[in-house]
């Protein structure tokens, strides 16, 4: 519903529920099997789905989940523990991504949900989200800024509101941006930490 300008989410609030889907930065995981924890919003989800169901029930897959489950002990059936204390923080927003692509919504926000993976491992979902996004909104939200490099529309926000808004080529082009400016301190800081490491 549109009110002055604005997309009022609460008129239904119970489908609107249905068709979005969210994650956040710290994932909620409970202290049971890393089968139940995917499963969360989605408990009806066989095993099948999880792996195989096609599109963007391949859950397991495209959050690139695959080589951690078959390494645990029990696979889906081991316990996580207390807020997932036995996974990494990458691992832990695998499951909050496996968790939302089982649901299949129609908008997904994305809130800094790749802030805890390696380089490697977020090109590889970011990959894989774009083909799930297709016919889908998408919103994501990020600091990395090569998290979003891919977007249709980029916003930046500066002190709570719009500084610039374009595709990532519009806003490098742009002298003296805001995201031009931030894009190049961070490629920056990804050669110097390539030149320490080596």
């Amino acid at each position: 519903m549109l009110r002055a300008g604005c997309y009022c989410l609460c008129a239904r609030r119970a489908l609107n529920r249905k068709h979005i889907g969210v994650v956040p930065q710290d994932v909620a995981l409970f202290n049971e099997s890393l089968g139940f924890n995917l499963r969360y919003g989605s408990p009806h989800a066989t095993d099948e789905q999880l792996f195989c169901g096609g599109g963007a029930q391949e859950a397991i897959r495209l959050a690139e989940l695959t080589e951690l489950v078959e390494s645990l002990p029990d696979g889906l059936d081991t316990p996580v523990g207390d807020r997932g204390l036995r996974l990494s923080g990458g691992e832990k927003q695998r499951v909050g991504i496996a968790r939302c692509l089982l649901r299949n919504p129609e908008i997904v926000l994305f809130d800094e949900a790749t802030s805890a993976l390696d380089l490697h491992t977020e090109h590889k979902i970011l990959k894989a989200l774009q083909a799930v996004s297709r016919g889908r909104t998408t919103l994501l939200i990020a600091h990395r800024l090569s998290t979003v490099a891919g977007a249709d529309t980029i916003a930046v926000l500066d002190r709570g509101r719009v500084a610039e808004i374009g595709t990532h080529q519009q806003l490098l082009q742009k002298p003296n941006g805001l995201y031009a400016s931030m894009w190049a301190r961070q490629r920056e800081g990804q050669t110097e930490k390539a030149f320490n490491a080596s």
